[in-house]
């Protein structure tokens, strides 16, 4: 099957009356994305924040928002609990964060009366689409675990393993990044990566191979890895590149958003519905594709 963006797309398009709640929609790269795709019968948004200041954005931005709905709440933290309290409910099927801070609508999705968690940990997933290696690669977690530890790797690792496999890859090659290629005592990211191999070879990590550690480099290009000699499943043909931490993984991202410029979309996976967070930054394109993305794993 000819995987890329365009075939989510289009697949996502297949699917009817997929609701998404928009907390804090005051945004205009964002309205722009979501009327976007509205227009092209993805969604159907539930625009929550300041009514007047969305309506503004839409004549500024000659967008038409008719066939939105629309809530008019001014606080971000209203903003953000009402539309985690709607998707509680089941009135909206995926969620997106729109003008709202992240922390305040992370809260209201952990929260234990209301909120959206299942059982494990959340976690930031980025899927892009390198052009040299013509088929998507996912990155994990650039964006929710700050120094996550061995057992939040795995959880990590899960999470990124259920999205690739709705995407068809039945068991996808993961490889923890490292600075070098070889365990090494002092350097805490190749011991976990060699505890993490050891898991998945045991039967403890299901549903991938792992591998590692691996470099960057070594883990996506086969030519990087012969060079080495490094022999493995993964090397050179990584699907998941699990990041040692925040900071490693929101450099990486933002390498692929902006220098890069290759096609990418952004998840929250690990609740029960998938949870759409992007950047402030991110153009109007990777908005647009992480609401396909949403909607076609939800």
């Amino acid at each position: 099957m000819n995987m890329d963006f365009d075939h989510i797309v289009k697949t996502a398009k297949e699917k009817h009356s997929i609701k998404m709640a928009v907390a804090g929609a005051a945004d205009p790269t964002l309205l722009t994305a979501i009327v976007k795709a509205h227009k092209e019968n993805l969604v159907e948004p539930i625009l929550i924040g300041d009514m007047k200041k969305i309506m503004e954005i839409a004549k500024e931005q000659n967008l038409d928002v008719t066939g939105c709905s629309i809530e008019d709440i001014k606080n971000p933290v209203e903003a953000s609990s009402f539309a985690v309290k709607i998707a509680n409910k089941g009135e909206a099927d995926i969620l997106m964060k729109g003008h709202v801070q992240s922390a305040d609508l992370l809260r209201e999705v952990l929260n234990k009366e209301y909120g959206l968690r299942k059982g494990k940990i959340l976690s930031h997933v980025a899927l892009f689409f390198p052009p040299s290696t013509n088929k998507f690669c996912l990155l994990t977690d650039g964006g929710m675990n700050l120094n996550p530890d061995i057992l939040a790797k795995i959880s990590i690792i899960e999470n990124a393993v259920e999205i690739m496999k709705k995407l068809g890859i039945e068991k996808p090659l993961v490889a923890p990044l490292a600075a070098v290629e070889v365990v090494n005592v002092d350097m805490p990211t190749t011991t976990d990566a060699a505890l993490l191999t050891q898991m998945c070879f045991r039967g403890q990590i299901k549903d991938c191979i792992i591998d590692g550690p691996l470099g960057l480099d070594n883990a996506i290009d086969i030519e990087a890895a012969k060079h080495k000699g490094i022999k493995s499943e993964v090397a050179g043909k990584a699907d998941i590149i699990l990041v040692p931490d925040i900071q490693a993984g929101n450099i990486l991202y933002k390498s692929i958003a902006f220098f890069a410029r290759f096609q990418t979309a952004c998840l929250i996976a690990g609740a029960r519905i998938p949870i759409i967070l992007t950047s402030r930054a991110d153009d109007e394109e990777t908005k647009f594709l992480s609401i396909a993305l949403a909607v076609y794993c939800a």
